[in-house]
Formats: C-alpha cells, structure tokens, sequence
C-alpha cells in the first residue's frame, strides 16, 4: 500500500474552508466535502490501495456532520492505526467578521434555525467546535486576510515552500505587427534592439538558432536591457505569488516576432527556471513567413 497525506479541514462557518479548499485543489488535493465520518477509515484504506493515485487528501468535516465530534477522532485514530499520516486544519475568524460575511452573502449560517439569531449561532458553533480546535495541528484566521493572503498562507503551509507551485509563468515571443497577445500580464517591446532581419544569412533563421541568439546578445544595449529585465522580473514574482497570483503570462515583441523577441524571452524563460518558478517557452509568430 502507496502512504497518503490526509488532511482534515475544519472550523467555523463563514471563515474561507471553501477557499482554502480550492487552493488545496489546486496543488494537487483530492477533496471530498462532508463525508460521513464513520467512511474515512474505508476511504483512507481505498486510497492507500490506489497506487499513489489519491496521495494527496483533504476532507472537510465540520458543523454539517453532527454536533459532536468524538466519531471524527476516534477515525483518526483509526487512521493512525492504518499507518496514514494526517493533519488538522482549523479555520476561524472573529464572530463580527463572520456575521458581517453572513449578512454580505445573504446566507444562513447552518446553526441559525427557530428562534436563534445570527450571533448566538455564531458563538454556539465556536463552543461546539472547541475540542477540534484543541487537536488542531495548524491554526488559520481569516479575520484579516484577503482571499490572497489566504492563499498564500494555504501554500506556505501546504506547499512544499516552492514557488513553482504557487505560480506558472508563460513567456510568449510576438510580433507587433500581428497585435499583442490578449491573454499578456506584461508586455515588453524590444523593437530598440539590433535586428537580425537586416542580416542575409540570418533573416530565414530565428532567436532560436545560435548565430541570431548570438546576434542579439552580441550587443552591450541588448545585455544591459537583460540586467534591468532580470531585475525586474526577479522582484515582481515573488510579490505576485504573495498577492495568491496563480498564472502570469510575460509577452516579448518585436516587429515580426521570429528574432529579437524569440531570443529574449528564450533568455529570460531559462532566468525565471533559475529563479525556481515553473516557466514556459511560447513563441506565438515565430513560423509566420
């Protein structure tokens, strides 16, 4: 049997399991929302049988399932028994923020039924949720966070501390003659440098090939632009992977895209690989004739 990283997500209505949900999706987790608590020890043992196939696990358990949570430990027990490691995610807020998200979303929170207002259930919940809390292996509060921020916190705790995970970057070569590509974050115009194009032996060749690459970068103006490029770049990703930015798309033109703007961004795809970022090569109008 292939071991399977379970995590348990719990905590108070209204204070983001559902994104943090997302985020775990995102990198890799198989969700499943509101099992029944007495089917995860059979769940856990399927998914050990699967051959790596559901390594990765979050279920989220919470007010839905029953007022007690005796049942939920006693199958993490279980779990442990099996040999399947397992963690605890808590999520809360301050009872005015959940109220105010309530009162925002127009939804009824799952303890508020009769005579019972909104805050009472509020409080009631946090009580009936205190002994979860109590085992709770990482702790998050969202009183504070935006939805990027939450996802940031998601993926320094869950995400390997790579931020290859937490981002892709695409970096596509253009011609402006042909229109900036829409789906671009960033777009650079690198119609200043040297062109190649005026070069005989070098016009049916493109930024790919080694004597136009060599062409471009054989100029200080070409180099210097790369320092300043580099440097940029070097300071936004982090800062867009901190904002919980999931893609980012970096558009290099030049007149035609098949010289300069191919070179560049071959150059700066392979800084952004050696920045640990997942980084990938587009070069929309290279082929064009």
């Amino acid at each position: 049997m292939s071991s399977v990283e379970f995590i348990v997500i719990s905590g108070l209505s209204g204070a983001g399991k559902s994104k943090a949900v997302s985020v775990l999706e995102d990198i890799g987790y198989f969700i499943v929302d509101n099992m029944p608590v007495p089917l995860i020890p059979k769940f856990a043992e399927l998914c050990m049988a699967s051959q790596a196939q559901y390594d990765r696990v979050a279920i989220v358990c919470d007010i839905r399932g029953g007022q007690t949570f005796d049942g939920l430990f006693s199958a993490l027990e279980d779990l442990s028994t099996m040999g399947c490691e397992h963690k605890i995610l808590y999520m809360e807020a301050s009872p005015e923020t959940i109220i105010k998200r309530y009162k925002e979303t127009r939804r009824r929170h799952p303890l508020a039924k009769g005579n019972r207002s909104l805050d009472e259930a509020v409080r009631q919940e946090r009580t009936i949720l205190a002994p979860v809390r109590a085992r709770a292996d990482y702790i998050v509060d969202t009183t504070a966070l935006s939805t990027a921020k939450l996802r940031g916190e998601i993926l320094r705790v869950f995400g390997d501390g790579g931020p290859q995970q937490a981002m892709n970057v695409s970096v596509i070569s253009f011609g402006f003659k042909y229109g900036i590509p829409i789906e671009a974050d960033l777009v650079f115009d690198v119609r200043f440098l040297p062109n190649p194009f005026y070069i005989a032996e070098l016009r049916r060749q493109t930024g790919l090939d080694a004597p136009v690459y060599d062409f471009v970068f054989g100029y200080q103006q070409s180099k210097d632009f790369m320092t300043y490029l580099e440097r940029l770049i070097g300071f936004l990703l982090p800062q867009y992977v901190e904002e919980g930015k999931t893609a980012l798309v970096i558009a290099i033109g030049c007149t035609g895209g098949q010289h300069r703007s191919v070179a560049v961004a071959r150059a700066l795809a392979e800084f952004i690989r050696r920045k640990g970022y997942d980084a990938n090569e587009n070069h929309r109008d290279m082929t064009r004739a």
